[in-house]
């Protein structure tokens, strides 16, 4: 694969998350004025879970905490998260090398996090998120370092 196409994968990857998120963002604005507690009840009963076992009771307790503030705070958090993965899309799509450092660092801070969450407890989740995300600082840096490489040695060129 050239690299042009693995950044391209990259600023698909990015991009997508971006998407999520934002939809995610939006999904939680549509809950302003409305009974999130209720809304996350039914989404259990939806999902045939026990609504007093011990992962959906936390949720379900957490939605009853969460005020039209707190959720358009989420949401405001959402769409902040969403502006910078897009903006990373583009210019890993577009190759600007601003957007290579940045996917590098910003994809390198998570490693630490995913690599303690394994040695908490190891989980297919954690193994692939740890495998996905190294992957991606690994190809964006190579790209990166390759490029300063090109630039200093102009017979690589």
């Amino acid at each position: 694969m050239r690299f042009s196409s693995a950044l391209r994968t990259v600023a698909v990857i990015e991009g997508a998350k971006g998407a999520l998120v934002l939809l995610a963002g939006f999904g939680l604005l549509s809950l302003i004025h409305h009974d999130v507690q209720q809304f996350a009840e039914r989404l259990m009963a939806h999902a045939h879970l026990n609504p007093a076992a011990s992962y959906p009771r936390i949720f379900i307790d957490i939605a009853s905490q969460l005020t039209d503030g707190r959720l358009a705070l989420v949401a405001a958090g959402a769409a902040a998260y969403s502006a910078v993965r897009l903006i990373e899309a583009y210019g890993l799509w577009f190759a600007r090398r601003w957007a290579e450092w940045f996917a590098a660092l910003s994809g390198g801070i998570y490693v630490p996090f995913e690599l303690y969450e394994l040695v908490e407890r190891v989980t297919w989740l954690s193994v692939g998120a740890l495998v996905l995300n190294s992957v991606i600082v690994a190809t964006v840096l190579y790209g990166v370092l390759r490029a300063d490489r090109k630039n200093s040695n102009p017979k690589l060129a």
